[in-house]
């Protein structure tokens, strides 16, 4: 019951074109792809901003503990 059969996947590709439509499809395709390729550029675009933002206060009380100290 978890996998699908070749059977399972044609009904189901018949029924997205009854509801969609065959001139549909394309654009729905291209939709779907500019979402994911904009969800994959906002996590990659987080990830450096966590990375930089973490050196900085380190550096900062490291240097702040060396004013102390002398």
């Amino acid at each position: 019951m978890g996998s699908f059969s070749i059977w399972h996947w044609v009904i189901v590709l018949i029924v997205v074109i009854l509801v969609f439509g065959t001139k549909k499809l394309p654009s729905l395709g291209q939709d779907l792809g500019n979402a994911l390729r904009g969800f994959k550029k906002a996590m990659s675009d987080e990830e450096p901003q966590k990375l930089s933002a973490d050196p900085k206060p380190e550096a900062q009380t490291k240097s702040e503990t060396k004013d102390r100290v002398q």
